[in-house]
């Protein structure tokens, strides 16, 4: 079960989301708030899964208000105006959803939460198996399994997958080491990060990954060569 709030100036608001959450099986909408500045008190005393969030308010902004939350917390922001929702992703939002909204897309925004907290307790079990990134706008799980390469372009990299279209997001590489099995990923140029056991053959310090071929850069040759090795 996801323990859930929601925060929103407008009472009728905050009723929908209400009567939606009931009919979801697995949120328990705790508390409504149309202060954002309770809400924010609250949170800091009792810390919650989700948090439903208006981004438009008079008193504090639901951007602000996510940005002060202390602890780890998913969001789904509300908001009447499209204008918004792209500073809305650039927090790690869940998703978004655009006033009016119907309990269709509501229900595909729980859903995303859903599987998001499911992966956050899984990964404290056992080794990751998923990984999430934020690209166009949503999250989108990738299986660490059929991750070729990751490529960087300045702030951004390119996940090259094994059949499938590479998926871009805006991160670096240590963030991505972070989420990725230390065992299994390491980084071999500036540019590149591969799984050991995708490298197929070393020569002359280009690392070949089925048809591709990437250089192995001279600062990471040497941590390269031990874990290759090994």
């Amino acid at each position: 079960m996801i323990q859930a709030i929601a925060i929103d100036d407008e009472i009728p608001a905050l009723s929908i989301i209400q009567n939606f959450c009931s009919r979801t099986g697995f949120i328990h909408l705790e508390k409504t708030f149309n202060q954002p500045t309770e809400a924010l008190k609250h949170l800091r005393k009792f810390p919650v899964d989700l948090v439903f969030l208006d981004i438009h308010m008079p008193s504090l902004s639901g951007i602000d208000l996510y940005k002060a939350v202390q602890q780890d917390t998913m969001a789904i922001f509300t908001t009447a105006y499209a204008e918004y929702a792209v500073e809305g992703f650039n927090l790690n939002a869940v998703d978004y959803l655009l006033k009016p909204f119907t309990y269709k897309r509501f229900l595909q925004a729980a859903e995303k939460a859903r599987e998001y907290h499911s992966f956050l307790r899984e990964r404290e079990k056992t080794k990751d198996q998923y990984l999430f990134v934020r690209a166009d706008y949503m999250l989108v799980k990738i299986n660490v399994a059929d991750i070729l390469y990751i490529e960087g372009y300045d702030d951004y990299l390119k996940i090259h997958l094994t059949n499938q279209k590479p998926v871009i997001t805006r991160m670096t590489f240590k963030t991505i080491l972070d989420k990725l099995p230390p065992a299994d990923f390491i980084r071999i140029h500036r540019s590149y990060v591969v799984p050991l056991h995708r490298v197929e053959s070393l020569r002359s310090k280009v690392i070949s990954i089925g048809d591709v071929k990437l250089p192995l850069g001279s600062s990471y040759e040497e941590n390269f060569l031990k874990h290759f090795n090994r």
